[in-house]
Parts: structure tokens; sequence; C-alpha cells
């Protein structure tokens, strides 16, 4: 698969390539401006995914990177077809007509057939690349394929899409933190018209148990129970396991040879965020058992040592090990390696690194003489212009934890949380802030609790 992080970084040359259009092409362009109702209508991620911002595109660039390219991968058709429309998206146009035709010949391999209704999302986003690119009859051609892939295999409603349709709009908005219910909603469709798929069952629960983590909320006993039955279903699905195993250690099973023997099976599978390492490293986050994480990943890497996604990984938990000794200082050891795993992964995940700047700057403020340094780096962060609401909240809310767990200035941390909370749209850290006003609140020692109470009551 491209490697489009260098290329990336050298952008300002790819954009003068992309200033040097023909006039054959402009005007191709312009006559395309006008989108028929038919290409409006195809279900593809063209149509699916209308608004979408450029941090948010290099966002998914890299979130397809980490889940690679492997020929195990039951999504892999999928994965092409994303790549061809975030592609696109960033400019590289032959890169992504590449990416949608390896999707087209991957889709084919993998069903062993020539047509079928899973093609009808590739075709439709075909359709609409060669429009854009002012190629009509190119485009026209995949219109009337998508056409007679509908004929051919209706869905069983008129009121309804096919179920591979569903399931391939599912794991598109999965990939979408905000729309992960709509998409178990869809994988839930497409698995009643189609039961034998396992596969968009197990999708399904790990997109409801990836929104309950993000929304800091328990899972209910209905969803652990569809998890165990999912993981029954699809014994293969090492992610799925270890949601699994994650939940029932929250509900206080003992899972530890299982955690263990997991650990071993995931270090002999291809390298992918969906190879269940990510969950198993929370399950040790919650057990308190960070050194045995620290070792997996460790292990991980000397196995695959250049693989962006591992470093990644241990860096997270090294920032885990370091946060939970609370006032106890680590060894300089293990802050020398957490310092170097986060400049590394800042490098290389450049476009997107601005979390694990701020995770450097609590990392450095661990070290002998860390506070300095990060005070230097969090003065840096908060002078960056145009972030986004949801980096906002995480830099100001993360360096009102530095505040008062490092500096131990209270009021200022206060400060901070209260900038945090009170910007729009409200994302997870805002909502940390909240509770953390909260809990201040609650105590009722800290002589800022009138202030606090009255900002929480003016909150929308």
């Amino acid at each position: 698969m491209w490697k489009l992080r260098n290329c990336l970084t050298e952008k300002k040359s790819c954009e003068r390539k992309q200033a040097f259009i023909s006039a054959k092409d402009r005007k191709n362009m312009s006559s395309s401006s006008q989108t028929p109702s038919e290409i409006e209508a195809l279900e593809c991620h063209f149509t699916w995914i209308r608004e979408i911002t450029r941090s948010e595109l290099l966002d998914m660039r890299d979130k397809l990177e980490d889940i690679g390219t492997d020929e195990g991968n039951f999504w892999l058709g999928s994965i092409y077809n994303m790549w061809g429309f975030v592609l696109y998206k960033l400019n590289f146009r032959d890169e992504a007509l590449q990416s949608l035709n390896k999707a087209t010949e991957t889709l084919k391999r993998l069903r062993e057939e020539d047509e079928g209704p899973w093609l009808v999302v590739n075709y439709g986003n075909l359709a609409w690349l060669h429009h854009h690119l002012g190629e009509e009859a190119t485009s026209q051609d995949y219109l009337s394929k998508v056409g007679a892939l509908k004929s051919k295999f209706p869905s069983l409603s008129q009121d309804e899409l096919h179920p591979e349709i569903y399931a391939e709009k599912a794991w598109t908005l999965m990939k979408f933190d905000k729309e992960k219910q709509l998409a178990a909603d869809y994988f839930q469709r497409a698995f009643n018209m189609q039961p034998d798929m396992v596969q968009w069952k197990s999708s399904r629960v790990i997109a409801l148990a990836s929104a309950a983590k993000h929304w800091y909320t328990d899972l209910s006993d209905d969803l652990l129970q569809e998890i165990r039955t999912a993981r029954e279903q699809d014994p293969e699905n090492l992610y799925l396991a270890a949601v699994e195993l994650k939940e029932r250690n929250r509900k206080g099973e003992s899972v530890g040879d299982e955690a263990e023997t997991l650990g071993q099976k995931i270090l002999l599978q291809p390298v992918s965020s969906y190879s269940g390492l990510k969950p198993l490293l929370r399950l040790h986050r919650q057990q308190k058992t960070l050194d045995e994480a620290i070792v997996l990943t460790e292990e991980a890497l000397q196995r695959h040592p250049n693989e962006c996604y591992l470093k990644r990984c241990a860096a997270l938990c090294y920032k885990w090990k370091l946060f939970s000794l609370g006032g106890v200082q680590a060894d300089q050891r293990t802050i020398k390696r957490a310092i170097q795993l986060h400049k590394e992964v800042i490098n290389l995940y450049p476009d997107t690194s601005f979390a694990k700047k701020v995770d450097l700057a609590d990392v450095q403020a661990k070290s002998t003489q860390g506070c300095t340094k990060a005070e230097q780096m969090y003065k840096g962060l908060l002078k960056t212009e145009n972030l986004d609401p949801a980096n906002q909240q995480l830099l100001y809310s993360s360096y009102a934890r530095y505040l008062y767990f490092d500096c131990h200035d209270s009021n200022k941390s206060i400060r901070y949380h209260m900038m945090s909370a009170e910007i729009q749209p409200r994302d997870l850290y805002g909502k940390k802030s909240i509770e953390k006003l909260k809990k201040i609140l609650d105590n009722g020692t800290n002589q800022m609790c009138r202030e606090i109470r009255e900002f929480l009551e003016q909150l929308p």
C-alpha cells in the first residue's frame, strides 16, 4: 500500500504539481461541475461522506495505514475502496484510481466470482471518480454496471438496500467515531437479511463496544452477551476476543491466563490495528499489569521494528505506566524510553501528531528536569493556531491536569478545565473537564467552588 505520510509532508511540491492541470483537464472538470442525478443517487463513499475536513482525511489515512492490507483481512476490498476515496480527496488522483481498481480485483478474488452485489459500492466510487475527472463516458459505463448489478441482485425490498451495501456502508461509517451507533444499526440490518455473515455480527458488536469506550460508559449485560455469542461464531477474530476479555475482567472475572495466551496469538498475526493488541493492552491497564503490556509491545517491536502502529501502542503503554505511578518517581530508563517512543511516533505521524505532542509534554514532566521542558512545550502548543474543537479541549484539559499534578497550581488548573468545558461541540476531553470540575465542587474545599458552581450552571 502507498506510504502517504512521507508524500504528504512534501505537500507543497505535490500542490505545485496539481497546479499544472492542462487546459483540456480544466475544460473537462468544468463540464462535469453539474452532477447528474443518477450519480447523486449512488450508494458509495462519495455520497455517504458529504462533508469532511482535511484533518479528518489525514486521520482517516493514518487509520487505514494502521489497519494494513493483509490478504487475510475480510474487509480488504472495503479498505481499498476507502483508500480510493481518501486518496482522491487528498488530490492523489492516480493513486485513487489504482486503489479503486485494486478494490475491484480484491473483491472478485475474495468472493471467487466476477460479479455480485458487493461490487455496487466499488463501481459507484469509480463512477464518481471518473465523473470528477471529467471522463463522462467512463463514468456512464460504471453507472450502467451499477444498474445491471442492482437488477441482477435486487434487495429484498424496495425500501431496503442490499445487505452487502448495508454492510459496507456500516464499515465505512464505523471509521468515524460519531457514526458508530448508525454503523451498528446498518450492520444489524445486513445481518438480519444474511445471518450467515458472522463477520458483520462481529463488526457490529465491535462498533458498539468502541462507542462505549469513547463515551466512557459501561457495556450492558445484553451487549456483553452479544459479544460472547459473536466470539463463539467468529473464533478467529482476535480483536473481538480481546474486547470480550476486557469486559469480562471489568465484570470481575479472572482472565489472566486467557490474556497471556491471546497475547502470544496476536504476536503471530500480521501487524494491524485490528489484530486485537490495543484492547488487550487496555485490559492490562485495567488489571494494573502495565509491565506485562510493555513487555508485550516491546516483543512485538523486536519482531517488527519498523511498524508505526506498534510504536504507537508502545508509546501509549509507557505513558500509562508513568501516569499510574502517582507521585512516585519512575526510573530514568522508563522515562527515557517513553520520551524516545513519543518522539518517534510524532515523526511517523507528522500530520496528525498534535495529541502525541501533548502526551510528550506530559511525559517530559516526569523526568528529573522535566517541568521546565514540559512548560516550554505546553506554551508552544497553546500558541497553535486553527486548532479544531476536539484538539483544543484535549490541550486545555491536559494542561489543566499537568498544572494540578506537576505544578501544584489548582486555581490555574481549574481555569483551563473551564476553558476546555465551554468549547462546542463538546468532545471527550471537554466532558472529562466537566467531570473534574464537578468533583472539585463536590469536595467543597476549594476557594473557587462558588465560581465553579456558577460556571457549570450556565453551561449549555
